[in-house]
């Protein structure tokens, strides 16, 4: 599995040995002198949150993302790109270029006493922002953290794993993975919790936390003009767009009324359409079957509920293009725009969790209708709240219409079936729905083709090692005296001039849910004890034919290179299993 020539050529780019999955076989095409600091470029990396392969127009989705589609059209579109599967794995995999278990965020924020599962950064690993800070770069962040257990704290010691101790310099955003979007759970200005009410550099008309998170990076960008030009910098803008609760503003809700009236079969026939016609897919591929479990739109009895579900979802994913429109505009005003790199990905497939879809919950406390509101300084801790800031109950269950702060929902298997058109399964799974994203690179400085597709396999592991060539920095074997462990990912600018990767072998594993691909082949598996199946990804990308039966040894010899990787990358030994109620 290792390449002394990938070795020795990151060696000499990055000043570090990485145990290599793949080969970098040409040097990268970017145009800037490597010895001149004042033409580092600027990074924007951009995260949505449990979104589907097939859900932003340039990928091809029916929901507007004008935004998003020029920045594709004027960049590079990655095809078969890469997550972790669930949001804080992805999150920790993409902010250190390691594989999630190596950092202790093998599964979710919760300490399993092994050092794959420990809930929280470890101290053997460094972000980005850690990374390019020596380089000259001032580190900006806006929007979810989730890779820390100290989510609910007042204790300043247990801040050890937030953004301002991890490398950056301000930060606004929220330390837990969900919440209201109206009034999100611990919203932090650098380190202090603050409300939307109280926060005295942030004051909208209508707070709506995708607005937020947008207008606070466009501040930081305007901020940096004033007091930091000459640096370059790095800013990680992480949306919770569009994770459940289905919060979207009326205005954003309007316009995609009716849009979805005929239903997710036809939206799934559609969209495969439409990406074929795109050349995103290839034609060959089948149309996954509708997953176990989802009714054909025609035998759905509550079209009406599931419709305003979806229309709630494009909505809070256009209010997210928006204000990528905002950051992209300020850029512009600044003549920072080409010599900035952007990235747009997402952590995970579309969310097939039913939160608050089922039957109608009954308020645990069913006297008071409403209570008093809370006062501007209480801070919301909680991510699913029982009533709002103004004291009104929120409503959960079947029949419930979302998008005002009140409601609390997800929008359902059926749709994150369309999410990941045309693929398998969703977030949490290592089938191609649960681990596919797409990927836009914008930077018309350094990438000189434009509106081109990029098929080379990678990997979020990759950005890390991308952002460090692109900013001249060395990704340290040490930082404050803690030995850091090897880069896993190999830089992506070779790829930005349609340079080969050479081969690649990449291991996936979240809550027992498994996969490895090598070359064209790929398991998966669900759950611990579920059977390998094996598929021809070059001929069936969307795993409808299982070809382990007919190919057992095949199976045998990825398995093994699975365990081999399981081993050596903390995955193995297992958390102990929650033991059954009787």
């Amino acid at each position: 599995m290792n390449n002394k020539y990938t070795r020795r050529k990151f060696l000499k780019t990055l000043s570090l040995a990485i145990p290599a999955m793949a080969g970098a076989t040409a040097m990268p095409g970017y145009i800037y002198s490597k010895n001149s600091s004042a033409q580092k470029p600027n990074i924007i990396l951009i995260m949505s949150d449990d979104m589907g392969f097939s859900d932003i127009g340039c990928y091809g989705s029916e929901i507007k993302t004008p935004n998003l589609d020029r920045l594709a059209s004027n960049g590079l579109r990655f095809t078969q790109f890469y997550n972790n599967g669930r949001c804080c794995p992805t999150r920790a995999s993409l902010l250190t270029g390691l594989f999630p278990h190596q950092t202790g965020v093998g599964m979710m924020m919760r300490d399993k006493n092994l050092p794959g599962y420990k809930g929280d950064l470890n101290k053997n690993c460094v972000t980005i922002a850690e990374a390019l800070k020596p380089a000259g770069y001032t580190t900006y962040m806006s929007g979810k953290w989730h890779v820390t257990k100290h989510k609910n704290t007042q204790d300043e010691t247990e801040k050890y794993n937030w953004p301002r101790q991890r490398g950056f310099d301000r930060f606004y955003g929220t330390i837990t993975g969900s919440g209201s979007f109206f009034d999100p759970s611990t919203l932090v200005r650098d380190n202090k919790y603050i409300t939307p009410v109280n926060d005295p550099k942030y004051k909208p008309e209508t707070f709506y936390y995708t607005d937020a998170i947008s207008d606070n990076t466009v501040k930081f960008i305007k901020e940096h003009s004033k007091q930091k030009k000459k640096n370059p910098f790095f800013i990680y803008v992480a949306y919770t767009a569009a994770h459940w609760p289905m919060h979207a503003l009326p205005e954003d809700i309007a316009k995609y009324k009716g849009k979805y009236d005929k239903g997710w079969d036809n939206l799934r026939k559609e969209r495969h359409e439409r990406m074929i016609r795109m050349g995103i897919v290839d034609s060959k591929w089948k149309l996954s079957k509708r997953d176990k479990g989802i009714p054909a739109w025609e035998d759905e009895p509550d079209k009406k509920w599931n419709t305003r579900c979806m229309e709630v979802y494009a909505a809070m994913i256009d209010n997210m293009d928006q204000g990528i429109g905002r950051i992209i505009n300020e850029l512009k005003k600044q003549s920072r725009l080409d010599n900035t790199l952007i990235f747009f990905l997402q952590d995970n497939g579309g969310c097939a969790e039913e939160q608050g879809r089922k039957k109608k919950q009954k308020q645990k406390d069913p006297d008071k209708v409403l209570r008093k509101p809370m006062g501007p300084d209480e801070i919301q801790h909680n991510s699913k709240p029982q009533y709002t800031r103004d004291g009104r109950p929120v409503r959960r269950g079947r029949g419930v219409m979302p998008g005002p702060a009140d409601t609390y929902l997800g929008y359902g298997q059926p749709w994150a079936n369309a999410s990941d058109t045309p693929f398998r399964k969703y977030k949490h799974y290592i089938h191609e729905g649960g681990i596919s994203t797409p990927l836009i690179a914008h930077w018309p400085a350094g990438i000189k083709t434009k509106n081109k597709f990029r098929n080379q396999v990678s990997h979020i592991i990759d950005i890390m090692p991308t952002c460090v060539e692109v900013a001249k920095a060395k990704y340290p074997s040490e930082y404050k005296g803690e030995k850091i462990k090897p880069a896993e990912g190999i830089s992506l600018l070779p790829v930005f001039s349609n340079k080969t990767l050479g081969p690649r072998i990449l291991c996936w594993e979240h809550h027992g849910n498994r996969g490895i691909r090598d070359g064209k082949w790929k398991l998966s598996a669900i759950g611990r004890e579920g059977k390998w199946e094996l598929y021809d990804i070059e001929a069936d990308r969307s795993e409808t034919n299982n070809l382990a039966r007919e190919q057992p040894e095949r199976v045998k010899k990825l398995d093994a290179k699975w365990q081999e990787w399981a081993k050596r990358t903390n995955v193995i030994p297992w958390p102990e299993k929650k033991k059954k109620r009787k």
